[in-house]
């Protein structure tokens, strides 16, 4: 909400500047975002007047003019502007006179015709956005009178970033009664009396959609001018508020709309077909909206109709074909009350964001028709004039809100807020918010909810009305003493904070992603799983639940390689929500722990080392940290990488993680495919790890360390090219026998020399005995049953 501090001073008007004004209503939870001037800074620009106009002698596009307004008498000034004619009023810089930007107004000489100032347009001064000629003012504007004090530039704009909750102040009127009750400041806003008919004329109204519309008032106005200029005021007031000047019917809806906050919309009488019906659209009905955009509708969505077509998207935005235009003489004027749960993300399914449905889809106070038409109706008057027909009111009063009641207790009070407020204080601060004290008794009071206010419904919401009002930074701060006990950490249990310090340690950094993703991506990356949508999503880029934390870190990949980040380590810890069934009760929620490695190996040095990484880098950081979970003996949980499969990875590059027998995770490089769709020009490695399967560590024991020496043995063996090394480990230990305590694969090689079928695997096998020196015997017969095994189980021949 972006509002004039010069008008909300005509409604009410505390002793504050404008930045105490700003501050006091953000610590009442009304958040100011930011106070600016109306104006660029400029200086000794008058009002001008045009008293003759002609063409420069030496200059097609040039104008010689007189110009009236100067001190001194009029003035001759050489201007290129298009419409710059005798009789018009004009901002005038004299000479002298400072624009925005340090600009400097000096007598100049333009082809030979001197020139005394400057006339300018709207963008020169920093007050709109025309700038295709001199800004014409009005004709009343008075000749000679400073610019800065005819408009009231002297002025800010306060813009207050509303929370969900607080849709009353949306429009000059909440936001005063909010001040009036910070300040103890009386409240005066214009006289709104009903305009009287003067003409029969109406138009039926049915409701089809009393659930989502049940009250709607409508207005005939006749014979309106729609040629007629808005007056300045009003165009400021507008622009002041992030609005443009339309025309003058448009602008006054608008008016109201900021001023009391209820959206409205007037439609061209000539236009329309028989009665207004308010009624749920049918899949397939197609409706060209006010900006051109053709929608096709979804059934369910709230139309304002007529006996032959969609007039409008409820709450949304109006029709172009029953749009007010230049040659509108009669208008049919709505304002409504909608059930905020019909409208709410009504707008964002079409792509849409309006000020009507922003405030519709919050809550507009429900009898604030009947004088939004009124309003409109008396500027309407005032400004394009016209004949009104009577207020024409349709109400389903048995599906309009229901009356709230709260009873606020005495005693609540203090131990809620932590402060004792007098009776009085409560009472006068709770009437002066809008609520109407309907009981009273020995325990507290009862009070009814004033129809604008939807945020409140029990009496923790009375509590915090007083303390916003009362003062936050008035309620006392008081320490506290608590006995707290020390919760037990089990050992066997493993912290995220350490699997995450475990790769924030070799180079990673932590993202944090979204929970929904596009239906898109979770199809590339899960096409098994269907994910949960949302009934009321931010965007459509965000529109289901993610069942991978992978295309979040891909996103995160594609906005640093975006902005030259080429070699990228992230991780994420989180939720995903994966379906259990057709209900929607059976989803779960599993935590995990994802990452993703891009780009070169090292980061940049003079060392060099410009290899990319590959599938064993990322291998490494997951062995990294399913090291904390086996520091113990034992082999039953140990984890183990085997060849698979997953749609999103790449095929020859995929592994499952298994503990014992369960599946834990994934490891691999992101498919070939899925990286062309995601623009990467290298491969991107990925991992996805399931925190609850990972389940627990195992303690650490203690292995005393042997004093006798240990040996080591070098073997070369001839494999098929499929095997895998894990296989040949597996094997090579449970043959080797207790004494061998380390055994590493330091060579793999196919090439010249072997066949192509086959590969070489080199291993180094270390024998040790905890109590005596090992012979050579042993170390043989060891050896020898390795080589017996694989020869048996993998067809392995020594080289």
């Amino acid at each position: 909400m972006k509002f004039s501090n010069s008008w909300l001073r005509e409604w009410v008007n505390p002793q504050l500047t404008a930045q105490e004004l700003a501050d006091q209503i953000t610590m009442a939870g009304l958040e100011v975002d930011g106070v600016e001037k109306v104006a660029g800074e400029f200086s000794g620009v008058v009002v001008g007047e045009i008293l003759a106009c002609e063409q420069h002698p030496d200059a097609d596009k040039l104008r010689v003019c007189k110009v009236a307004g100067h001190p001194d008498g009029e003035m001759q000034v050489v201007c290129g502007a298009p419409n710059a004619r005798a009789g018009i009023k004009i901002p005038f810089a004299l000479v002298g006179a400072v624009l925005p930007g340090d600009f400097k107004i000096k007598k100049a000489k333009l082809r030979g015709v001197e020139s005394f100032g400057m006339l300018c347009a709207q963008t020169e001064l920093e007050l709109g956005e025309d700038s295709g000629g001199i800004w014409e003012l009005p004709d009343d504007a008075p000749t000679g009178k400073a610019l800065r004090e005819y408009l009231q530039l002297d002025d800010e704009t306060i813009e207050v970033d509303l929370t969900p909750n607080r849709s009353d102040c949306l429009g000059i009127a909440g936001i005063a009664r909010e001040v009036g009750v910070l300040n103890r400041c009386p409240v005066q806003g214009p006289e709104i009396a009903p305009v009287a008919a003067q003409i029969d004329d109406s138009l039926p109204v049915s409701l089809h959609a009393g659930d989502a519309c049940p009250r709607y008032v409508g207005r005939v106005i006749r014979n309106i001018d729609i040629n007629a200029q808005p007056p300045l005021w009003m165009q400021e007031r507008l622009r002041r508020s992030g609005l443009r000047s339309i025309d003058p019917v448009v602008d006054v809806t608008n008016y109201v709309l900021l001023e009391l906050g209820q959206p409205m919309h007037a439609f061209d009488l000539q236009k329309l077909s028989g009665r207004i019906k308010v009624r749920l659209a049918e899949q397939g009905e197609q409706l060209t909206l006010l900006d051109g955009q053709e929608v096709k509708l979804q059934a369910g969505t709230l139309l304002i109709a007529d006996e032959q077509k969609p007039l409008a998207m409820a709450g949304v935005m109006g029709g172009k074909d029953s749009a007010v235009t230049g040659s509108t003489s009669d208008i049919f004027l709505e304002s409504a009350f909608f059930n905020p749960l019909a409208i709410a993300g009504k707008a964002r399914s079409y792509g849409l964001h309006t000020d009507s449905s922003h405030r519709f889809e919050r809550g507009v106070d429900y009898r604030l028709q009947e004088k939004a038409v009124e309003r409109a109706t008396q500027l309407l008057l005032e400004i394009v004039g016209g004949e009104p027909g009577p207020v024409h009111l349709r109400e389903l009063s048995e599906l309009m809100p229901a009356e709230r009641h709260i009873t606020l207790r005495r005693a609540r009070v203090e131990k809620g807020l932590g402060v004792a407020l007098a009776d009085d204080e409560i009472v006068d601060i709770l009437t002066r918010l809008g609520l109407e004290k309907i009981d009273q008794s020995a325990e507290g009071w009862t009070f009814l909810v004033p129809s604008f206010r939807f945020d409140i419904a029990i009496e923790a919401d009375l509590l915090e009305e007083l303390a916003r009002v009362y003062g936050y930074n008035r309620i006392p701060s008081e320490s506290f003493t608590a006995a707290l006990d020390i919760v037990p950490q089990p050992e066997r249990e493993i912290s995220h904070e350490s699997l995450d310090q475990t790769l924030l340690a070799r180079g990673y950094n932590e993202a944090i992603t979204f929970s929904f993703i596009d239906r898109e991506s979770a199809v590339l990356f899960d096409p098994q799983s269907e994910p949960v949508a949302l009934q009321n999503p931010i965007s459509a880029d965000l529109a289901v639940m993610r069942t991978s934390l992978v295309p979040g870190l891909s996103k995160a990949l594609q906005y640093n390689l975006n902005r030259q980040q080429s070699r990228v380590r992230l991780f994420e810890s989180g939720l995903r929500f994966v379906p259990g069934g057709d209900d929607v009760t059976e989803l779960r929620q599993e935590p995990m722990l994802a990452g993703l490695v891009y780009g070169s190996r090292f980061d940049e040095n003079w060392t060099g080392g410009k290899d990319v990484v590959d599938f064993y880098d990322i291998k490494a950081d997951v062995e990294a940290l399913l090291a904390h979970y086996v520091a113990g003996e034992g082999a039953e949980d140990e984890f183990r990488f085997v060849a698979g499969q997953h749609p999103a990875l790449h095929p020859g590059q995929c592994a499952k993680i298994l503990r014992g027998d369960v599946e834990i995770g994934v490891v691999g490089a992101l498919h070939p495919q899925l990286q062309k769709r995601l623009d990467l020009p290298k491969s991107a490695f990925v991992f996805e790890l399931s925190l609850e399967a990972l389940g627990q560590a195992r303690l650490p024991a203690f292995r005393p360390l042997s004093k006798f020496p240990e040996v080591r043995r070098d073997l070369a063996l001839l494999i098929d090219a499929d095997v895998p090394a894990a296989s040949l480990v597996e094997t090579a230990v449970e043959a080797a026998g207790e004494t061998l305590t380390d055994l590493k694969i330091f060579d793999v090689y196919q090439g010249k020399g072997i066949d192509f079928n086959r590969k070489s695997v080199a291993m180094g096998l270390t024998f040790q005995h905890s109590s005596r020196t090992l012979n050579d015997d042993e170390i043989n017969a060891a050896v020898d049953a390795v080589v017996r095994q694989l020869e048996q189980k993998y067809n392995a021949s020594l080289r």
